[in-house]
């Protein structure tokens, strides 16, 4: 039994200090579109540690830390650090392979190698470096435009391949 009568709930008698809201979300921002952003805003990360499965598509560079198990296509430069790997298809501008690729790279512009990176696949770019120490077992094609060796289909689009 009370001594006294309550007349408000506890709660309606303490009333909160600040309104609350809802913290402001980046993905509440005007929508973005696919070109590629100059600069170091526009790449994509797939940090050290990390392992994902799945496909990447769009505009932009990425840069794979970690590991990644299945198709990258971008419209830019795909950077695979030392100590990545990547196990599928991969497509981009330009390839730079400090780490490990198993499956083919197909790259408009160029695709360089340091002396950690290995690929296991075929490969076929506008241009070729290859620093000493790399690893590849691959068919390899360079330095051929579209459609200049007879027999070549005109591209490499979907469904097409070796």
């Amino acid at each position: 039994m009370a001594l006294w009568k309550e007349t408000q709930s506890r709660r309606e008698a303490e009333p909160f200090a600040r309104p609350v809201t809802a913290p402001e979300s980046p993905f509440q921002s005007e929508p973005h579109d696919l070109r590629p952003v100059p600069g170091p805003h526009g790449e994509s990360l797939l940090a050290a540690g990390m392992s994902i499965e799945g496909k990447i598509e769009g505009a932009g560079n990425v840069r794979i830390a970690g590991r990644f198990k299945g198709s990258v296509h971008v419209r830019g430069e795909l950077t695979i650090e030392p100590g990545a790997s990547i196990n599928g298809e991969v497509k981009a501008d330009s390839v730079l392979v400090g780490g490990e690729v198993q499956g083919n790279i197909v790259a408009r512009s160029r695709v360089e190698f340091q002396e950690s990176g290995s690929l296991v696949g075929d490969l076929k770019a506008g241009s070729l470096t290859v620093a000493a120490g790399s690893k590849m077992k691959a068919k390899v094609e360079f330095g051929w435009k579209e459609g200049e060796v007879a027999g070549e289909p005109e591209s490499l689009g979907e469904g097409q391949g070796r």
